[in-house]
């Protein structure tokens, strides 16, 4: 039975579509059947997964929209190792034409029940805000990592969106469970790291992940390669903390 996991925050350039991306490969690598589905409007995680985003035939958004099935959607026999629902533009109108479906909230839900059994893992990328998109991804999720930087305002943005993971819970998805805080762009050098750092792990402790994922500039240069850092630079430091961050949500949630 797979697990859909959702990769959200909706303050940007938090490193979630990165991380995304690379915690789907090293769960690749990991031997694991992994789909990542791009929610995110940017469609960041497709091109850094290899695929052309303005060249697509069909997007998640046709299978939201009940116009295309996941099934003929997804993109397979990537060189990453992982499939793809890729997204794209087209999204922009999803907080619109969703507006005028029933059970709105629960269209990836449906999208991905005919799918999700053949994958050991789902990976879905959210955009950085607290839409219908995000909410159809915490629906349709059996859990949600959230990747923060260390910095002043993170706790601030982080109150608000386990604020909305728990109304979901509370309406939706019952279920739906915190697996884990990741520490992204992490320098221990800097005061201000430590400082945030002690900040969270007085407040949510073992939902703060081990893993942090340092500032690279491998891991900036991958996406615009269209590949992971793990086959952009595998030996880089940035490299091996995605693996690490594999190996610990592989134990963590039973993948």
């Amino acid at each position: 039975m797979s697990q859909i996991i959702a990769l959200t925050n909706q303050k940007g350039g938090v490193g979630k579509t990165t991380s995304a991306v690379n915690l789907a490969a090293s769960l690749a690598a990991l031997d694991r059947r992994v789909l990542l589905v791009d929610l995110d409007p940017q469609g960041h995680a497709s091109m850094g997964s290899g695929i052309d985003k303005h060249e697509l035939d069909k997007s998640v958004l046709d299978v939201l929209l009940g116009e295309a099935t996941a099934a003929d959607t997804i993109v397979r026999q990537l060189p990453v190792h992982y499939d793809v629902l890729p997204g794209n533009g087209d999204l922009t109108a999803a907080e619109v034409e969703l507006l005028d479906l029933d059970k709105r909230e629960s269209c990836l839900t449906t999208a991905l029940a005919s799918v999700a059994d053949n994958y050991d893992v789902v990976l879905i990328d959210c955009p950085p805000s607290l839409n219908m998109l995000t909410v159809n991804a915490l629906t349709a999720a059996d859990s949600v990592l959230i990747p923060l930087q260390c910095e002043f305002y993170a706790l601030e943005g982080l109150s608000a969106l386990l604020d909305t993971v728990e109304q979901i819970k509370q309406s939706v998805n019952p279920d739906l469970a915190v697996a884990g805080i990741l520490r992204t762009m992490y320098d221990k050098r800097t005061s201000l790291t430590r400082e945030v750092d002690k900040q969270l792990r007085d407040f949510f402790g073992d939902a703060l992940l081990k893993t942090t994922i340092p500032r690279n500039v491998k891991v900036a240069e991958a996406p615009s390669h269209g590949v992971p850092v793990t086959q952009y630079a595998r030996f880089s430091r940035g490299s091996q903390a995605y693996r690490v961050l594999a190996k610990e949500m592989i134990r963590r949630l039973s993948l």
